[in-house]
């Protein structure tokens, strides 16, 4: 049995019979604890997506998770930028009325959500490092046009290679 601690567990129990029978756990939430009860992949599979709910993400996004070419990452915004008016940072990266957030996520393909001083992304492991540059170029003040030139760039380079 796996203990985790999460602030926002709202999304948790609201989709809770769902998240039990796609993660084949049980889960028990008492204020911001949960225990995870099942075999232990099933409980690592499991602490993996609920911290992406938790982050923010939908239940369903999160559950993309299962999947293994599926990968989840948090960028710390602090971390790429010496800005102190973090909220200016946050408005670059979602754009006006969510414009560049919601390119970044067509044309890389990945799932993004923009938290107080973090950016989480789900997406498949390969378009992610992608994305993760991306949103990092923006944070450091690259202009939103030539990010989204070098994502195009790199989409073009892969789909002329072969699929496996």
């Amino acid at each position: 049995m796996e203990t985790l601690f999460l602030d926002r567990v709202g999304e948790i129990k609201k989709e809770l019979n769902f998240l039990e029978k796609t993660l084949k756990v049980k889960l028990k939430i008492n204020g911001k604890k949960i225990e995870i009860e099942g075999s232990p992949l099933e409980e690592y599979e499991a602490i993996i997506i609920l911290k992406a709910i938790s982050f923010g993400f939908s239940a369903k996004k999160s559950i993309l998770l299962k999947d293994e070419q599926f990968s989840f990452q948090i960028i710390g915004i602090k971390d790429f930028t010496k800005r102190k008016n973090l909220a200016e940072v946050r408005a670059r990266l979602i754009g006006k009325k969510g414009q560049t957030k919601k390119t970044i996520e067509e044309i890389s393909g990945c799932h993004i959500v923009i938290r107080d001083n973090e950016v989480g992304i789900i997406g498949y492991a390969e378009d992610m490092q992608y994305a993760t540059t991306a949103m990092q170029n923006l944070i450091k003040g690259a202009k939103q046009a030539n990010v989204y030139k070098y994502l195009e760039r790199i989409n073009a380079s892969n789909k002329q290679r072969p699929k496996a």
